[in-house]
């Protein structure tokens, strides 16, 4: 009971959690072993609109080719399952330097779901669930800046790593005080368009989807964070990957995959992220990525071993100040953390990344788009 008080205390007033250690997480890799990934269905995408402290999210992102590249964002969060804050974000990434990036972030009203909850809804905005499961539309007219407009259509199947997806979070794991879960959607045909201030840009191309509930304080589920999506003419590769506090033993969780249309290739918590060069940022105080390598390992569903790696130069896009750029998101939910200072350095090289593949005695190698995210929100111990 004194665990779930100090816990609590947390959850309700900000305070710094305890030192649970390891044994207060069951990572998904722990599921993975017997079942490394389980494909999602219609019913996996319901928004679950928790009512405690938590944050779930719907991102799209966005290669299109026209060489843009975008986000879209519902951010659903609930502080105690007292007041909830949603919010609508989009973001063009104008990677040549042409323009400054456009970043839009509003809060929405009046939003609902659909019966059966996978289909979200506001005043202006809407992101529905095709009946088949296999598309969503998001279309928001919240702020004139930036209408979006847009399809997305899954041309792989859909997973999530072990059989549910699940990371959980306390000192009795039958039943945990919080949860991390992400559902992937690895590769889809996006159309329609973002029409800015400066006209229409078109974002045919390339696209990924990703559903993530955080059931709980975010700063206590996750210290850091790497993100990874690379899309490819015929390969897409994902990684998300997260660093737990010191409290919950700076546990070290991944999940990813390698796909091609129609076929999950290989997909898991067998993944990892490392930043191969950082330097000092005098602004936020963090090491920044400047080199990156990304690694997957796994099996095929007729048991060809799979190795894969993507490495080289980040290339910083942008770097957000979490708690300046999202009013009502994290802000409300961590201001009253000490030492926390949330930042996500947003990167995507101009230049073609290579993804080198190898499925059993084939070896591919391609060239294709990188999107790389490096968040960091509070001091974490090094994994061993």
């Amino acid at each position: 009971m004194l665990n779930w008080a100090k816990q609590t205390l947390a959850n309700a007033v900000g305070t710094e959690e305890p030192i649970y250690g390891p044994s207060a997480i069951r990572s998904v890799a722990e599921d993975a072993k017997s079942t490394p990934y389980t494909e999602i269905s219609r019913d996996d995408l319901k928004w679950t609109a928790l009512d405690q402290t938590s944050v779930e999210t719907q991102v799209f992102y966005f290669m299109a080719d026209s060489g843009h590249i975008g986000l879209a964002q519902i951010i659903y969060s609930s502080v105690a399952g007292i007041r909830t804050t949603v919010q609508f974000n989009s973001k063009i990434f104008y990677t040549d330097g042409s323009k400054p990036h456009l970043w839009c972030s509003n809060p929405l009203t009046d939003y609902d779901f659909s019966e059966d909850k996978t289909s979200f809804y506001a005043k202006d905005c809407a992101v529905e669930l095709s009946e088949d499961g296999k598309s969503y539309t998001i279309k928001s007219m919240n702020d004139e800046r930036s209408i979006v407009n847009l399809k997305v259509t899954r041309t792989t199947p859909g997973f999530v790593a072990g059989k549910d997806g699940k990371t959980l979070y306390g000192t009795d794991l039958a039943n945990p005080w919080g949860s991390m879960r992400h559902a992937f959607w690895p590769r889809c045909e996006a159309e329609g368009s973002i029409v800015t201030q400066d006209g229409p840009i078109d974002f045919k191309g390339k696209a990924l989807f990703i559903m993530c509930l955080q059931g709980m304080k975010p700063h206590h589920a996750a210290g850091r964070w790497n993100f990874l999506d690379f899309q490819g003419p015929n390969y897409s590769a994902i990684l998300m990957e997260f660093t737990t506090p010191p409290s919950y033993g700076a546990t070290v969780v991944d999940v990813g995959g390698i796909v091609k249309d129609g076929e999950i290739i290989t997909a898991g918590t067998s993944c990892r992220a490392t930043h191969t060069k950082t330097k000092q940022d005098t602004i936020t105080g963090w090491p920044e990525p400047v080199e990156a390598k990304f690694t997957w390992s796994g099996t095929t569903k007729d048991g060809k071993a799979v190795e894969a790696v993507i490495e080289g130069p980040t290339e910083r896009q942008d770097c957000v100040d979490v708690m300046a750029e999202v009013p009502g998101f994290v802000k409300t939910i961590v201001a009253s953390a000490a030492g926390t200072k949330p930042y996500i350095y947003q990167c995507a090289p101009q230049k073609p990344v290579t993804l080198k593949l190898k499925v059993g005695d084939e070896e591919i190698i391609e060239e294709g788009r990188l999107f790389f995210e490096a968040t960091f929100i509070s001091a974490t111990e090094e994994a061993k």
